[in-house]
């Protein structure tokens, strides 16, 4: 335990950092490890693997994810930008370069291989995406003849533009929905929201007219008819679980869904554990974003409000349409469950995400010192 006497870097960073995020960051990193060990061995054993490659890959991923998202809850706000600034330029460059020299699965183009690691660089390209736009949009409302507002719409379609060229509707829709937030927050009139919303359906309506397998997916979610087997598998085993669940290990259902350790560990975690640990679970998600909300809310710098309101709002997101898919309430999406599902790209992009919201909601000493002296010298300067 540090002392509150203790001025090192570390001792500053325990006693201003939001101890309920870290926590919540914790168990949820603690819960990928766990359910990778019970949703992954099937999916290993059929393709030839260790049964326990995927879990070990997963203890893998967890460790880095940790230290990266400690090391960025250490920054200032500045750092953030700038951070962010260098992430968004790289990124943008990876995701025009993956067009051309991505890896193709299932006639998509999301992932770049650099010295032999496979990135999906979209994973990084969101919480970059939305810190930058918290700027500009803090930009403008602090100096309106800045047209920030105007350089995040030119941002945005930029990213959409990318993403759909992937293509990959699932982070356009959640990085549409994110921005519509902030923007939301940074007080568009209601004309822009009546126009943006108009925009996204007409946006689903086009994806479903151009391209099969958006059609497809949304005509089996409606249907029921055509291949629903992991979908149908998902919902199996969350019914097979019941309330308590079937016990550690004990699943059958799972062993048959083909991405039971990535988009479908939501409907594992609920055939062995119970309805109650997905109770657990969302509340977990719920608790993280409901507080980073008030937490903005609350924040008296405008960048800061609007960019801990996106980067929880992106979490938030992502994680209904994972869950959501499970439970059969959207059509079919590769969307993982956040510090849960199994994947390097994503288990680092959200620790960035989550240290970003660690440094910006950390209790500093210059938020109270509007006037420049200590408190001693505030209270002699109010009397």
């Amino acid at each position: 335990m540090q002392s509150r006497l203790d001025k090192s870097p570390v001792a500053t960073w325990w006693w201003t950092v939001d101890r309920w995020f870290l926590a919540a960051f914790l168990s949820l990193m603690g819960l990928g490890i766990v359910l990778s060990f019970a949703a992954s061995p099937a999916v290993a054993q059929r393709i030839g693997l260790d049964s326990f490659h995927f879990a070990t890959r997963q203890i893998i991923f967890t460790i880095p994810a940790l230290g990266v998202m400690l090391a960025v809850s250490f920054l200032e706000s500045r750092q953030i930008r700038r951070m962010a600034l260098v992430m968004l330029c790289i990124m943008l460059v990876l995701m025009v370069a993956v067009l051309y020299i991505g890896v193709e699965v299932k006639g998509a183009r999301r992932w770049v291989s650099l010295a032999g690691v496979s990135i999906q660089p979209s994973e990084f390209l969101k919480p970059a995406f939305v810190v930058i736009c918290a700027w500009l949009f803090a930009e403008h409302r602090r100096q309106p003849d800045i047209p920030g507002n105007l350089f995040a719409m030119l941002l945005l379609a930029l990213v959409i533009s990318l993403l759909v060229a992937q293509p990959d509707f699932g982070q356009t829709m959640l990085v549409l929905g994110t921005w519509g937030v902030m923007f939301f927050m940074a007080g568009l009139p209601w004309l822009w929201i009546i126009a943006l919303g108009a925009v996204g359906i007409g946006g689903v309506f086009a994806a479903y007219t151009v391209f099969p397998h958006v059609a497809g997916r949304i005509d089996r979610f409606m249907t029921g008819e055509g291949d629903t087997f992991q979908v149908d598998m998902g919902r199996d085993a969350l019914i097979n679980g019941g309330w308590f669940g079937v016990g550690p290990g004990e699943g059958t259902v799972k062993r048959v869904i083909p991405d039971s350790h990535a988009d479908f560990v939501f409907s594992v975690a609920g055939e062995e554990f119970g309805l109650i640990m997905c109770f657990f679970i969302m509340t977990i998600f719920a608790f993280i974003v409901l507080r980073g909300l008030s937490t903005a809310l609350k924040e008296q710098d405008d960048f800061t409000r609007y960019a801990v309101g996106g980067l929880v709002t992106v979490f938030g997101l992502q994680s209904v349409i994972n869950m959501a898919v499970n439970l059969q309430l959207m059509p079919a999406k590769g969307m993982t469950l956040p510090f849960i599902s199994y994947g390097g790209s994503s288990q680092i992009a959200i620790a960035i995400s989550m240290g970003m919201v660690l440094a910006l909601t950390r209790r500093r000493p210059e938020k109270r010192k509007q006037l420049g002296f200590a408190p001693s010298q505030r209270a002699m300067v109010a009397e």
